[in-house]
């Protein structure tokens, strides 16, 4: 079990506990524990993260947490765990005007991209090769959908006074030019199949999506998510026996 000091910790005390990857010490395959980490980086909060290597639990882990597999938090020594009880436990508590709220301002940010990794997973996982083109085509509609509503313009990006008329959104994320809990939950997710897709369907986002492209280019400038990705290694490791041969 090792600890990845964040920031030093005072109030509220943090600590939220994440799968380590393959030396045991980084962070591993686990796009919730990634999703966690994002949010409470985005919330200006000070915590610890503290990585679990899950081939040998820690005793201290097995008396705090058992039976509870990571991402699970420690809140001023208080145990929390579900990830989705946790991600609404802090939007209430780091509230403002201390911190931000991170709740999208449309409904659709959060719906829009939720499908994707459920195609995704039935893509990767197809082992016949006459299906395959089937499942590919599935989830380009997902990518589609996802592109199209990122291309769409926001309210607020349509000046009404305006003779001029805006066709393209320029918007950096899915509800706006700020991350929002919408975007700690697509983005890991789509890092995730960005990875194991390529390596091993040889397939890539079209080009031709330009809402996405955007979006990832965005996300990659951004430091609360690429230093909370787990490296290629970690998610082409874990679809290694996922993503069988086709025959």
């Amino acid at each position: 079990m090792a600890s990845l000091r964040h920031s030093p910790s005072k109030e509220p005390e943090i600590e939220l506990f994440v799968k380590a990857g393959l030396d045991g010490e980084n962070i591993g395959y686990c796009p919730f524990c990634q999703r966690l980490f994002m949010v409470l980086w985005l919330k200006g909060v000070k915590f610890n993260v503290t990585t679990v290597d899950m081939t040998r639990k820690p005793e201290e882990l097995k008396d705090l947490a058992p039976g509870t597999n990571p991402p699970f938090l420690l809140f001023n020594k208080e145990l929390k765990t579900d990830f989705i009880k946790i991600e609404e436990f802090l939007e209430q508590t780091l509230a403002p005007p201390r911190y931000p709220h991170l709740s999208p301002k449309y409904k659709e940010s959060f719906d829009v991209g939720s499908d994707v990794f459920a195609k995704f997973s039935a893509y990767i996982k197809n082992t016949r090769k006459e299906a395959n083109e089937h499942f590919e085509r599935a989830l380009l509609r997902e990518f589609k959908r996802l592109d199209d509503y990122l291309n769409t313009p926001l309210p607020e990006e349509i000046d009404q006074d305006s003779t001029e008329e805006v066709l393209v959104s320029k918007r950096k994320f899915l509800d706006g030019d700020r991350l929002t809990l919408a975007d700690c939950n697509l983005l890991p997710k789509l890092h995730i199949i960005k990875i194991a897709a390529k390596k091993y369907r040889n397939f890539e986002i079209p080009a031709d999506m330009t809402g996405i492209s955007r979006y990832l280019h965005n996300a990659h400038s951004c430091d609360e998510f690429t230093h909370t990705c787990p490296a290629d290694e970690e998610i082409e490791r874990t679809y290694a026996t996922v993503a069988k041969k086709m025959t």
